[in-house]
């Protein structure tokens, strides 16, 4: 009952998937030179970039 819902308008939906695409291109040109530290700490970090973007 208590729930909070955010609207969230279509650009922004569509900025999002941009910046997705363009961040899956960008690791497929410039892997990660240490696949198991850099990526892990580098997922947290796009997570809170997230956060902070919306």
């Amino acid at each position: 009952m208590g729930q909070i819902i955010q609207f969230v308008s279509k650009s922004e939906r569509e900025r999002l998937r941009l910046i997705q695409e363009a961040r899956a291109i960008y690791d497929s040109i410039f892997p990660p030179a240490d696949s198991t530290g850099e990526q892990s700490s580098g997922v947290a970090a796009r997570q809170s970039d997230r956060g902070n973007l919306a």
